[in-house]
């Protein structure tokens, strides 16, 4: 299990907003996985994908309702950054690409918190840790 990958799937409304969204932070695409129906986002290169699906599309995967992220949260997404700073800048390109902020940043000494919702909800914690101390008889 040396080469794990994770794909996460989240139903978009608009697949072009989204990704111009999410190219505004930073990420970016493969053109291989993306079409008219998906973008396959690259979290981090060989290991984390998010494939933004457009509803209709993500639809034909489940038999359920898709939750609409607005009004309800099924799942926190957590991106781990390499700084305070860059956790407050990710933050702030999201706003100024058309996110909003679902709370304040939260300061736990060893951890620092923020988040973003996407255009569709989705809510995007990102996260930094300083390294801890080695434990004592370490």
């Amino acid at each position: 299990m040396s080469n794990q990958q994770i794909y996460v799937n989240l139903p978009v409304k608009n697949l072009e907003a989204s990704r111009a969204f999410f190219g505004a932070l930073g990420f970016s695409f493969n053109p291989q996985f993306s079409d008219d129906n998906a973008a396959c986002m690259i979290v981090s290169q060989d290991h984390i994908y998010v494939m933004l699906l457009a509803e209709p599309f993500f639809q034909t995967f489940i038999s359920k309702k898709i939750a609409d992220a607005r009004t309800s949260t099924e799942v926190l997404l957590c991106l781990s950054r390499d700084s305070r700073a860059a956790v407050d800048d990710t933050v702030a390109k999201a706003v100024a690409a058309g996110g909003s902020i679902p709370r304040e940043a939260q300061d736990h000494g060893f951890m620092y918190q923020h988040a973003f919702e996407d255009l569709d909800g989705h809510i995007w914690e990102l996260a930094y840790m300083e390294s801890m101390p080695p434990s004592e008889g370490q």
